[in-house]
């Protein structure tokens, strides 16, 4: 994993700059092995914060939908398809119902007042 890694001479001397790829993967052994984003990191040899800050990138993405290869996002996209035909249709319903009961309401006021 770490021939992965690029280093740069972009800002300061010291700023390392990794591929996405190594990202991904580091990530995902965050995620996969259940360990702590320190254990990894000083297993990597990454920088503890930095790789926090991927993971909470990699998490809000995924949460808006945006992230690279998001499969949760895209079966929740689905979801809120779904879910807005499901309630479209029932106000649709709603509507005649209501519709059906206001005509009801005036016949039986007619009938009513005579």
């Amino acid at each position: 994993m770490r021939a992965q890694r690029k280093q740069c001479q972009v800002g300061s001397k010291y700023t390392k700059r990794y591929s996405e790829e190594y990202k991904r993967d580091a990530i995902e052994r965050v995620r996969s092995l259940g360990r702590t984003v320190t254990e990894v990191a000083r297993e990597l040899g990454v920088s503890s914060e930095s790789l926090r800050g991927w993971v909470k990138k990699d998490r809000a993405a995924q949460d808006t939908g945006s992230g690279p290869g998001s499969v949760r996002a895209g079966r929740a996209a689905d979801d809120r398809d779904e879910e807005l035909k499901r309630l479209r249709k029932l106000t649709a319903e709603q509507a005649k119902t209501i519709e059906i009961l206001k005509k009801a309401t005036a016949f039986f006021v007619k009938e009513s007042d005579r």
